[in-house]
């Protein structure tokens, strides 16, 4: 059966904006009062957690892995909506905004996942989903080291192409555990 990556890339982007979506009006955009530093940490928490569960198989909580990657999914999308927001001191966002920032954000790493994809010839679809918690774990500890250097960077990316890159891995965890 052939694979259709950018339906199956469209359909789990789809579940997590609609996750996004009643959270904003739930919440609003309380998302906002969060520094850098904070989302950051957020992503690690999932990560390592989905670490954990795929290590002990058991979990003492409600949300499962899936859950949790969905999660990861939201945050760096928060992430990147605040990197484009800096020098924007609301921290309560209109819903039509949010959504609009939500679906440039996607659109943008979209593009990128199948830039790479082009390039590295779908090379995730035959790694395993733990290799995608550990590559999301070590760019989340780049972007710490980022983070803490005040951003600075002498040879690599800067944070918005590691968010980048951990939003798909676990849009690629998502396919291959649906």
């Amino acid at each position: 059966m052939a694979k259709n990556t950018s339906l199956e890339y469209d359909t789990v982007i789809g579940i997590c904006r609609k996750l996004f979506i009643k959270k904003t009006s739930d919440y609003g955009s309380a998302w906002r009062i969060l520094r850098m530093s904070s989302i950051t940490d957020q992503i690690f928490i999932k990560a390592q957690r989905i670490r954990t569960l795929e290590e002990k198989k058991v979990s003492k909580v409600e949300d499962d892995i899936t859950s949790e990657y969905i999660g990861i999914v939201n945050y760096c999308v928060i992430a990147m909506m605040q990197l484009d927001l800096a020098n924007d001191e609301r921290t309560e966002l209109p819903p039509e905004e949010v959504s609009t920032y939500f679906d440039r954000v996607v659109i943008e790493t979209k593009e990128l996942m199948n830039a790479k994809n082009h390039d590295y010839g779908e090379a995730w679809r035959d790694m395993r989903v733990s290799s995608l918690t550990d590559l999301i774990l070590m760019k989340i500890l780049r972007v710490k080291q980022i983070e803490d250097n005040s951003g600075q960077t002498l040879a690599s990316e800067g944070v918005r192409a590691n968010y980048q890159d951990m939003l798909n891995y676990s849009v690629f965890a998502l396919i291959k555990l649906s």
